[in-house]
């Protein structure tokens, strides 16, 4: 049984009008979740901060460590569903620090955010998140082969559009890495596939890299996704914003 520690920065009082909600938000996805996979017991920080978290969402997540999550919200745009969802995210990240952790190379991080990905649709259904459906520009691919081994890679350019790359870009083609590693492995899943380290799904990297050179044309623009930076990033002493 999963034991978790609520604890809300609420000197200011900045939690109150939506405490009720949020602890039965808390409550729901831990019981969704746990029909999925064995939640490892975790503290959950809570502070509010007026129009924080990701755009459009009001609530961004991080889980930084083993046991930890913390969540930034905006109490005034709060939606219990989209704490859920972000929540389940966290969820995974925190089943893989107690096995091979979240990564620190551009490869391992890839995968840790794809199976996160993957587990909401797992516990929740429903259309990938926005950052999750972002389309990686023709080329990306073989950038991440070449990178993938890098643990002094730019998470900001990779996951937040903080140079040459498209925003969310990290997201949507560690998304598409995990598929197509399900994709040839049937009856796999986020949950079954949780404590498997990164490398196995290199291969699954490089089809989506054959598959890239073999495309008459690039794809089309796609919607690049509400990833923002900010403070709530997923990996520990990362920058950027996450549901995650």
């Amino acid at each position: 049984m999963t034991t978790w520690y609520l604890h809300l920065l609420n000197a200011r009082h900045g939690l109150t009008p939506v405490m009720s909600e949020f602890r039965a938000a808390v409550r729901e996805a831990v019981g969704l979740a746990s029909g999925h996979a064995d939640l490892p017991s975790f503290d959950l920080v809570v502070r509010a901060e007026p129009g924080g978290g990701i755009p459009k969402w009001g609530v961004g997540g991080h889980a930084p460590s083993a046991g930890l999550i913390e969540i930034t919200l905006d109490p005034a745009r709060f939606d219990p569903q989209l704490l859920i969802r972000t929540l389940v995210h966290e969820f995974h990240h925190l089943i893989r620090w107690d096995g091979p952790g979240y990564g620190r190379s551009l490869g391992e991080v890839l995968v840790s955010e794809g199976m996160a990905g993957h587990f909401v649709l797992q516990v929740l259904g429903g259309a990938p998140d926005p950052w999750d459906a972002t389309v990686p520009a023709s080329g990306v691919a073989r950038m991440a082969m070449n990178e993938w081994a890098r643990r002094d890679y730019d998470h900001a350019r990779w996951f937040f559009g903080k140079g040459d790359l498209r925003n969310a870009t990290g997201y949507g083609l560690g998304h598409r890495i995990v598929a197509e590693h399900m994709a040839q492995n049937p009856g796999s899943d986020a949950a079954t596939l949780a404590a498997m380290p990164a490398e196995p799904f290199r291969a699954s990297l490089r089809q989506l890299v054959s598959a890239d050179r073999s495309a008459e044309t690039d794809s089309p623009d796609e919607p690049s996704g509400d990833k923002p930076s900010g403070e709530q990033a997923d990996p520990a002493g990362k920058d950027g914003d996450k549901p995650a």
